[in-house]
């Protein structure tokens, strides 16, 4: 399993105590701390990044002759920064300091120079911040996690889609970038014994977030990877929201690869078109969607399997409601499988991601006519393993037999299913028969294949569900007394 490089990491997070003593949440201190990074790792790397006319803010911050110099000084290059085009607008659009001591930000400023950035690599500057943010994914208290898909599982899922350097890859809720991230090292490993590597790979990756703080960490993750640069060229990352709009049939892609937003029902209904008139203001018409919904989970399916090429393979992280709910839910999962062949779900354990009462699951499709023998394959990995995502993490391990079987010959397929092991498949012809086109067929807690409608099966599925519930109020409950110490609510002597 690849580690981040521990000495450069704790030492940025160690940085955190400056910044928690000025009242900054972890979520602000690593904003923070990504402007200022990359001021001076574009300083170290003599890049040049003009603000306010100088063609070197950081210097300006670390000659300054007091803190309330430094602040002035840091405002004035937010401020210029954000007006700029490319992954310079992206990470500085709407740019503020939230360090309210200019005694602790001098401070800071001063400990970032002090490192050696020069000697450091860009992998490792890049893993070091990659760090940080699934560190800061791991408090509980910031919420950051819903936009932080574990690495393992990110490089299991790459790994099975098998990106090529000519197909363009697309994350349509990139959160902080990781997919986009492990799909250019996939490429790239790839290409080492080849005759030519990629050049540009930024120009084959595609992420969009809605949210503009976290869209800034997710170009700031590209960047420092050396995934996408400041010098004009395509920027990688935007912020916007995918689902405003149908992709062009130009920008249709060849490749997929998210975790997208987990809420159920947003402000917003998506209507077909000619479906019939509006209801609100809010509603939006889109000419590839099949069902009306204000479902978030389900518009964003209907999304991607709306912008992906023929033959576009796409791996979508979807909650387990997504695979059995009735109405909105069963006319999208019919309408999937009359455009796509979804032939393997990888059925994840709970507690992974930080809604820890979340089951999710791995769908992986294609898009292209299905034949009329195609089999729906699943994978449980949920079954008598215990993951928890700040005390259990999923490892590479966990994953190697199912990335094996997904891309083995069918009748290593046929022999697993038959062993009675966490492989199992059921027909696309029975799938569709069933009057909810129902997805969420696997393996009941004993390991023997059942119906989900055994006994057997709900009760280990009830089990499983208090056990993520009690795991999240204690988690909640541990938060709430920090929250009362960190106020000066409770008395630490005691």
């Amino acid at each position: 399993m690849r580690q981040p490089p521990t000495t450069l990491l704790r030492r940025l997070w160690q940085f955190c105590g400056i910044l928690r003593d000025d009242g900054l949440s972890y979520p602000d201190y690593v904003e923070q701390l990504t402007y200022l990074l990359f001021l001076r790792f574009a300083e170290a790397s003599d890049l040049e990044a003009v603000a306010a006319g100088s063609p070197s803010p950081w210097l300006s911050l670390v000659t300054a002759d007091s803190g309330e110099s430094a602040a002035a000084r840091y405002s004035q290059v937010l401020e210029s920064l954000g007006d700029l085009p490319g992954t310079l607008g992206t990470i500085f659009a709407g740019a503020r300091s939230k360090i309210s001591s200019p005694a602790k930000l001098r401070l800071l400023i001063q400990l970032i120079d002090e490192i050696d950035w020069a000697s450091a690599s860009r992998d490792v500057v890049g893993d070091a911040y990659e760090g940080l943010l699934e560190k800061n994914a791991r408090d509980t208290k910031s919420g950051a996690g819903q936009y932080f898909t574990p690495r393992p599982l990110v490089d299991s899922i790459i790994r099975c889609i098998a990106p090529s350097p000519q197909e363009v890859v697309l994350d349509p809720a990139c959160g902080t970038g990781g997919f986009l991230l492990s799909a250019n090292s996939f490429v790239m490993s790839e290409a080492r014994g080849a005759a030519r590597r990629p050049s540009v790979r930024s120009k084959r990756l595609k992420g969009v977030e809605l949210v503009s703080e976290v869209a800034r960490l997710a170009a700031m993750n590209l960047y420092l990877h050396g995934v996408s640069s400041i010098d004009g060229g395509e920027e990688p990352i935007s912020c916007a929201d995918s689902l405003a709009a149908p992709t062009p049939a130009t920008d249709l892609v060849d490749v997929i690869v998210t975790n997208p937003p987990f809420g159920v029902r947003g402000s917003v209904t998506y209507l077909p078109s000619g479906l019939g008139g509006r209801r609100s203001e809010l509603d939006v018409s889109r000419d590839d969607f099949w069902v009306s919904t204000a479902n978030k989970q389900l518009n964003f399916v209907q999304h991607i399997v709306g912008s992906l090429k023929s033959g576009g393979r796409a791996a979508i992280v979807l909650p387990d409601n997504v695979l059995f709910e009735s109405g909105a839910a069963a006319m999208v999962r019919r309408g999937v499988m009359d455009r796509c062949d979804l032939h393997t779900i990888l059925r994840l354990p709970r507690g992974l991601f930080y809604a820890q009462g979340v089951q999710a699951n791995v769908v992986f499709l294609t898009r292209r006519a299905p034949s009329t023998d195609a089999r729906m394959w699943i994978y449980d990995l949920r079954t008598g393993i215990n993951l928890r995502f700040r005390t259990s993490p999923i490892e590479a391990e966990h994953l190697v037999e199912f990335e094996r079987l997904f891309v083995g010959a069918a009748s290593e397929r046929a022999a697993a299913e038959g062993d009675f092991s966490r492989w199992s498949s059921r027909s696309r012809a029975d799938v569709i028969a069933d009057p909810d086109c129902r997805w969420d067929f696997g393996l009941a807690a004993s390991g023997g294949r059942v119906s989900d409608d055994s006994t057997q099966g709900r009760l280990a599925q009830m089990a499983a569900e208090v056990a993520g519930l009690l795991e999240s109020a204690t988690l909640h409950m541990g938060s709430a007394a920090q929250l009362l110490l960190d106020s000066g609510g409770v008395d630490r002597s005691d």
